[in-house]
């Protein structure tokens, strides 16, 4: 390429990579990533670490393109000034640097992914001395069921929490497998038939947090959303008495109707769901004939 030609080309690549980032910045400033915008104690930290692992995994791949295109540019056919070094893979500086690093890297990832692995455990209780809110989470299809054994109330498609008390949440599925995850106060957990996960979350902020699930289960899945509400301890207890003065009742024989397929999103209140129906659910994929 003649010599007249580079610096303007230089300057119209330099242009163009300063717009698209310009672009990207602009368009993307305002949007909510919910998992970069964390509300909840475990959800901050695991934004901690996937941002820790994004940064040490830059400081592999920058070099690699840089020497790539510097390479490429260097050792350029039309380029009779390259030095030629066919001996250089024999250089002990360069074989230490190019090994060397890499494995630094990998050893700081297995450290931090070992720690995170577990602090982080969603069947960890959060510590901090206060007893946990327990819920039982019922994955159906395609909506989710919550039932709050202690305060004696069950909801759909809404789960509201107090702000500050840790959340011991009880996981399964009546329905395909699905996954039980509220973003901006932690990660995901499984909801499978016939098996229980646990998941233990705290809301640190009031809010409304959007909850869903993470694996494809079945035409309404892209509509199986629910809402994590976070609220004052004196809302949460209104909002329980509001809820244990509902009228409608939920045994085996309402839960039986509720269960089937349905992509209706209306949240609904039960009062004095019936003590034994999480395990009755549980039970029922356990190869016993009846429940």
């Amino acid at each position: 390429m003649p010599k007249k030609y580079r610096v303007p080309l230089f300057v119209i690549l330099c242009a163009g990579v300063l717009t698209a980032g310009a672009g990207a910045f602009f368009a993307l400033h305002n949007r909510n990533f919910q998992v970069l915008n964390p509300r909840g104690t475990i959800a901050s930290q695991e934004r901690d670490l996937m941002i820790i692992a994004a940064l040490l995994a830059i400081v592999v791949i920058v070099p690699v393109f840089a020497m790539t295109f510097t390479f490429a540019w260097k050792y350029r056919a039309s380029n009779t000034k390259a030095k030629y070094t066919p001996d250089a893979d024999k250089n002990a500086a360069a074989e230490t640097a190019w090994w060397l690093i890499p494995f630094i890297i990998i050893g700081v990832l297995s450290v931090i992914t070992w720690v995170s692995s577990h602090s982080l455990d969603p069947f960890k209780p959060i510590a901090g001395g206060i007893k946990p809110l327990k819920i039982e989470v019922v994955a159906l299809q395609w909506r989710w069921l919550f039932i709050y054994p202690e305060q004696h109330i069950a909801t759909m498609n809404l789960a509201q929490l107090p702000v500050g008390q840790p959340v011991e949440f009880d996981i399964t599925s009546d329905a395909p497998m699905n996954s039980f995850w509220i973003p901006q106060l932690g990660g995901q957990i499984y909801a499978m038939s016939g098996m229980n996960t646990q998941l233990h979350l705290v809301a640190d902020k009031a809010g409304d947090y959007a909850g869903s699930s993470a694996n494809i289960s079945g035409s309404g899945f892209a509509d199986m959303r629910f809402t994590a509400r976070a609220s004052s301890r004196d809302d949460f207890d209104e909002w329980v008495r509001m809820a244990q003065s509902s009228s409608d009742h939920l045994g085996w024989t309402a839960y039986s109707q509720l269960a089937k397929p349905s992509k209706d999103e209306t949240v609904r209140y039960f009062s004095s769901p019936d003590p034994t129906l999480y395990d009755t659910i549980l039970m029922k994929y356990m190869g016993h004939g009846d429940h």
